[in-house]
């Protein structure tokens, strides 16, 4: 090839190409290699600095640092603040199936970062067992259930004090009676079988209470409505109860979780919406385990004059409601008077009978049973497992013989034998052995409502049994659900996800603890929301037993002491350093702010 000119063109030498390239390419390496040599001195040094900055920020002496804060108070009318469940933001959710009494959370940038105050003129709660019998006025200060139920002796104000007398609707003479009544129809409620229960809209939790003489702990659910604290009013007696209402999503239990579930003129249409609400009763019932209902449209022939409606209607309602029963394989137990009692089937061969055009159908296999959180309901019924053959009302060991007993589901908690349950057993003996050392009110009249947050089989409530204290074992939504665990050993329980409030009214526990919650949730839950959540619903003088990795542990006393806590840091049973235990105690405080905030 030549130019216009006629002088040949030097065309490239491929060959030579190549050789600059792999050289060019060989020097780079080298000077890397020089550069990795060289520079492992002074520029080494910051390199290595940057990387464990990243990898634990704000990090001294091996634990989390974080600068001083003070938290203010939120205003007075925040007395009764339940974040998730806040009438103030009803108006946003319909009505339907009473979708607005459920969980609907704020969202992170709605959080209050306040503290939330005891009512004008809090005073420490009454001692159990008198606590069950009354309360301070000013520490629950509603008079709509005292006035709106004083013929039927719920409760009555006397001078600075509420008294409970024991009624309710369809026991005006009294909790006692109406229990042994009860008793005379389900003979299983007097040896130890019936062990856990659940009252759904439970009023004041009578009931509930009456039956913790009996050997029976039960579970009173109610809404926050317009009784004002139903559950305020539970807690406040001593008495375990918890916020929730059977809408459209299920209860945060799961299956065959309680030996019994009651309904005293609880207002819920049982057989509305195909019977769904009835649905999740069977789902959260065990198999033999007992429905009982008193009030509509049971002993219709003698009452329906009360109930404004006709006796045809409440003859119609109780057929459907029979029906509905039968068609999930329940029978008709005993009934007398104002009280019916329907028993679960004990086992699966009624199930297998049934055709696959019957109403209600089964679940199939992809609804799981034991899922308990923000899980819709579903227009079928849960068949009990097949497997478990032990985990029926009359397979399992009697109470107390079956606190101890290795429950049979343990074998469906992944990852979980029943060495690994026997051991946790054992700890948890001598870990409550020295939590009473460093805390010697556990065990006295000045701890009764309990909360383990982020319990695993109940270990610590186990080694509690014979205080007198009653225990709420929290599992998170986001860890292996051991929950049916829990209820299998005769303990109660609920699903939780520590990054929302708690759903229960604040000043509602003596003693919150929590066994490495930080270290499992920090990536997920920010500490201080937590904190706060801890701090609201925590008694005025309760206590908190924080186990944590030493990394957290002075992070946590800072934010404490913001919150007005009193901390000390105490060593674990064993004494290691990888470990550390924060005992606190919240301080009694009224608010000086009169507004809103």
């Amino acid at each position: 090839m030549k130019h216009k000119d006629g002088k040949p063109i030097n065309q490239p030498n491929k060959n030579r190409a190549v050789t600059l390239a792999v050289t060019f390419i060989a020097l780079c390496g080298f000077s890397f290699y020089l550069g990795g040599v060289f520079c492992s001195g002074k520029d080494g040094v910051v390199v290595n600095t940057i990387q464990k900055t990243l990898e634990s920020p704000k990090q001294t002496s091996g634990s989390l640092q974080i600068k001083p804060i003070s938290f203010p108070e939120c205003g007075i009318d925040f007395q009764d603040y339940t974040p998730c469940t806040d009438p103030k933001r009803w108006r946003k959710y319909g009505i339907y199936r009473l979708t607005l009494l459920e969980r609907h959370c704020p969202p992170i940038f709605e959080r209050k970062e306040c503290l939330v105050p005891p009512p004008n003129g809090y005073k420490p709660p009454i001692r159990w067992p008198k606590s069950r019998d009354e309360c301070w006025y000013r520490n629950v200060p509603y008079d709509w259930i005292n006035t709106q139920k004083s013929n039927q002796h719920w409760l009555k104000k006397e001078g600075e004090k509420f008294l409970f007398p024991g009624g309710g609707t369809m026991f005006p003479n009294g909790v006692g009676e109406y229990v042994d009544w009860m008793q005379d129809l389900i003979p299983e409620m007097k040896d130890g079988t019936v062990r856990t229960a659940i009252d759904t809209g439970c009023g004041v939790a009578s009931w509930g209470g009456d039956l913790l003489d009996r050997g029976i702990l039960t579970v009173s659910l109610a809404p926050r409505d317009n009784h004002e604290a139903q559950v305020q009013f539970a807690l406040e007696r001593g008495i375990p109860a918890i916020l929730g209402v059977i809408s459209t999503q299920r209860l945060p239990f799961p299956s065959s979780s309680f030996d019994m579930a009651h309904c005293s003129r609880c207002l819920i249409p049982w057989t509305e919406f195909g019977g769904i609400y009835l649905m999740e009763i069977n789902r959260i019932l065990r198999p033999g385990g007992f429905w009982v209902l008193s009030g509509p449209p049971v002993n219709y022939e003698r009452r329906w004059r009360g109930w404004n409606t006709t006796v045809e209607e409440q003859r119609s309602d109780y057929e459907k409601l029979q029906d509905l029963l039968t068609s999930m394989c329940f029978k008709l137990y005993n009934k007398k008077d104002d009280i019916a009692v329907w028993q679960k089937a004990k086992d699966n061969s009624c199930y297998e009978k049934l055709s696959k055009e019957s109403y209600p159908p089964k679940c199939d296999d992809s609804i799981e049973p034991d899922a308990g959180w923000y899980t819709p309901l579903r227009a079928c019924f849960v068949v009990p497992d097949p497997k478990f053959k032990k985990s029926g009302l009359t397979s399992m060991p009697k109470w107390p013989e079956r606190l101890h007993a290795t429950p049979e589901r343990v074998t469906a908690v992944r990852g979980t034998t029943t060495s690994t349950f026997s051991h946790d057993s054992g700890k948890w003996t001598k870990r409550i052995q020295h939590y009473k050392k460093l805390l010697p009110d556990i065990g006295t009249d000045k701890i009764r409502n309990v909360m383990d947050m982020n319990t695993a089989y109940g270990g610590f409530a186990a080694a509690l049994i014979n205080d007198p204290l009653w225990v709420m074992n929290v599992v998170s939504s986001y860890s292996p659900n051991t929950l049916p665990v829990v209820f299998d050993r005769g303990l109660i329980g609920t699903l939780h996800d520590w990054c929302e409030a708690f759903s229960t009214y604040p000043r509602t526990y003596d003693l919150l603890h929590l066994d490495g919650l930080f270290s499992a949730e920090s990536h997920r839950c920010e500490m201080k929301y937590v904190l706060l959540e801890m701090d609201r619903i925590l008694r005025p003088l309760g206590h908190a037993i924080i186990r944590e990795s030493t990394y957290f542990v002075d992070a946590i006393a800072t934010i404490a002491k913001g919150m007005r806590w009193v901390c000390h840091k105490e060593n674990t049973e064993y004494g290691v350093d990888q470990e550390k235990i924060l005992i606190c105690q919240k301080k009694l405080w009224h608010s000086s702010n009169k507004g809103s905030r």
